[in-house]
């Protein structure tokens, strides 16, 4: 079975409070919202430790973002989920935000 995570980006969201898990015959995916990218690259490395091998992130990461996710966790893959303006973020990317 796939351990996979899905971590959102959304300045309240609170990693430990804001999380759920599914759970298919495939797939066990666990979601967690973070409120900046210090706070994703925490929740990325306590979820490889606990036994995830892949994570996907929202559209909200920009590409240093995403960067920082990979250095943190380079044992796993990383994907990402893109939009040129995040509707969530009002339009703007997490680079601009989270720098």
């Amino acid at each position: 079975m796939l351990k996979a995570a899905f971590l959102f980006i959304a300045p309240e969201a609170d990693a430990k409070q804001h999380r759920a898990a599914v759970t298919t015959p495939m797939v066990e995916l666990t979601v967690v919202g973070v409120k900046n990218y210090e706070a994703a690259c925490q929740a990325a490395k306590e979820l490889v430790e606990q036994g995830i091998g892949a994570i996907e992130l929202c559209g909200g990461f920009g590409i240093e973002g995403t960067a920082a996710i990979k250095k943190a966790i380079p044992q796993i893959p990383v994907g990402v989920v893109r939009f040129d303006g995040h509707p969530g973020l009002n339009g703007k990317s997490g680079d601009e935000l989270f720098k």
